[in-house]
């Protein structure tokens, strides 16, 4: 039986209206790189800091100093949060109802995201969602290494008081979320097809189950009623 399910935040969670792709993109090209949509989907869902380190040196040819990497990294939270306040983030369609679904039904539920702290502490005000919506949120500041290392998963159980990986379900709409369920060695490794990424391209991944949604979840896990 799942007693946890481990979510990510955009694009599977939060519609943030691809604004983090966007920054993403501009804080390398404004640090020199020339990366290409598929170069920075590829890196979506890292640590955010990572990204744009790895798409410098695989666009320059070799990786930049530490001070470079530094301010294009606070290059992109600029770009972010004007673009957050442009367009601010909201909860996906039925993600908001699914979150209550499986928590009366006795599942907790957690995000984790590659978003830093500062980042994570602006957007969750927005979203609405503390934690009367959400067991626990957890930060690729809060772990040794983001994804797709399984550590921001094993923080989520461990806030959540779950020591069997059999008992949880990890989700996401990126290629890293579900090499990290995987590496977690979770029972459920699930992609949602509400980010960039087609069946095809997603399915491509190990995993156990695709949905359209988040949504969808309650469902899948029978307490959809």
């Amino acid at each position: 039986m799942i007693e946890l399910v481990v979510l990510d935040m955009a694009n599977t969670t939060v519609e943030e209206h691809n604004a983090v792709y966007g920054a993403l993109e501009q804080s390398v090209v404004n640090a020199g790189g020339r990366p290409t949509a598929d170069d920075v989907q590829r890196w979506m869902g890292a640590h955010k800091r990572e990204a744009i380190a790895g798409m410098l040196t695989e666009t320059m040819g070799e990786r930049p100093g530490e001070h470079v990497v530094d301010v294009a990294f606070d290059d992109f939270h600029r770009v972010l949060s004007a673009a957050y306040a442009e367009r601010p983030p909201e909860p996906l369609p039925g993600v908001p109802e699914a979150f209550a679904k499986l928590r009366a039904a006795g599942i907790k539920v957690a995000l984790n995201t590659g978003f830093d702290r500062s980042v994570l502490d602006s957007l969750l005000p927005t979203l609405g969602w503390d934690d009367t919506v959400v067991d626990t949120v957890v930060s690729v500041d809060d772990v040794a290494a983001g994804r797709p290392a399984p550590y921001l998963i094993f923080k989520a159980m461990e806030r959540t008081g779950i020591r069997d990986v059999a008992a949880v379900l990890a989700a996401g709409d990126t290629v890293l979320d579900l090499r990290a369920g995987t590496n977690a060695g979770v029972a459920m490794v699930v992609g949602v097809l509400t980010g960039a990424l087609t069946a095809a391209e997603l399915g491509v991944e190990r995993h156990t189950h695709l949905l359209p949604s988040v949504a969808q979840l309650p469902e899948l896990l029978g307490v959809a009623s």
